[in-house]
């Protein structure tokens, strides 16, 4: 039974999204938080601290507790979860209640206990369900999983894309690539150094991503601001569309054979579903121009970009809230 304040949370690298039963989605933060390395104490989280990162004020340490997808830092990570939790007002209520949290498909056992662990370190009576990604993506991009129907959706968050046919609350085949938008930024990174012999923090790689994708944009560049790497001194520079895809390529191309290699793999009663129901794009990543066409050419079949990308995977995870105990990964 569903109690009262029972929550969905979408534990990912970039965000961090809350659900709670009765409200919906109450916090949509970055999953970062800024240590006082003197005092020993937490000084923000959440897009305070996310704001503070590549700045390297005196004393304060910013963390971002998840890699690829897992948890990286365990006290970090309970920390910043509590002060989640805290500001949506889930900690109020009943002391004993329901979490359901989303794990990359391909988190290992050991990986699936440190996030029961962060939980567990400040909310012992709290009971986790772990639910893994590809099945929360695709239940929140539309597929009809209490109902037996099966789909086929690709994820592509910050750490981790998560690649899966699934049916009925189940994985039926999935491959999760530790390779997605932090990777992107990071080869936007790169390029700029090589190519303009420019030093761009990854909030400048993040937003020249969203605006020239694979297709260089509506104006083939875009304007960005960071340090020439010769003279270490601020410099804006009109970054050209064909570098950016050019960097990016490495990286959809893993995400288009990743794409290939499940779907090669899918049983033939799921095939219809499937082709009916066409490739789901959720995640940020789903934002990226020109990669819903180029996984389109990779697959042969239709990919649909989901209503609300950034948001697929908590609703799916509040899905399983509301359908009363669906099939997790119980934990505790």
């Amino acid at each position: 039974m569903l109690s009262k304040g029972s929550v969905a949370i979408d534990l990912g690298t970039v965000n961090t999204l809350v659900w709670v039963e009765g409200r919906g989605l109450v916090l949509e933060e970055p999953s970062a938080i800024a240590i006082d390395d003197a005092a020993g104490s937490v000084t923000a989280i959440g897009a305070a601290a996310d704001a503070l990162a590549d700045k390297e004020p005196k004393g304060i340490r910013v963390i971002h507790p998840l890699r690829d997808g897992v948890i990286a830092d365990l006290d970090a990570t309970a920390e910043m979860l509590h002060g989640f939790l805290r500001r949506s007002g889930a900690l109020t209520g009943p002391f004993k209640r329901r979490a359901v949290v989303c794990v990359p498909g391909g988190a290992t056992w050991v990986e699936r206990r440190s996030v029961v662990a962060a939980f567990g370190a400040r909310r012992p009576r709290c009971v986790v369900e772990l639910i893994d990604e590809p099945v929360a993506a695709a239940a929140g991009a539309g597929f009809e999983l209490t109902a037996g129907a099966g789909g086929f959706v690709v994820d592509v968050g910050g750490g981790t894309t998560e690649v899966g046919a699934v049916a009925g609350w189940r994985v039926v085949r999935a491959e999760s690539l530790r390779m997605a938008g932090n990777a992107m930024d990071e080869a936007i990174i790169s390029a700029a150094r090589s190519g303009l012999g420019m030093i761009l923090g990854q909030r400048a790689a993040r937003q020249l991503k969203t605006e020239l994708g694979l297709t260089g944009g509506p104006d083939g560049w875009a304007e960005a601001v960071g340090l020439d790497a010769a003279r270490r001194t601020p410099r804006t520079e009109k970054v050209p569309g064909d570098l950016v895809a050019g960097a990016l390529e490495p990286v959809v191309s893993a995400i288009g054979a990743c794409v290939q290699n499940v779907l090669s793999d899918i049983p033939a009663g799921l095939a219809e579903d499937v082709v009916r129901g066409q490739v789901r794009l959720c995640g940020g990543g789903a934002l990226l121009p020109g990669l819903a066409d180029r996984l389109a050419e990779r697959a042969g079949i239709g990919v649909l970009v989901a209503e609300d990308p950034l948001r697929c995977v908590v609703r799916g995870a509040a899905a399983l809230l509301a359908a009363g105990g669906a099939p997790g990964v119980p934990a505790r």
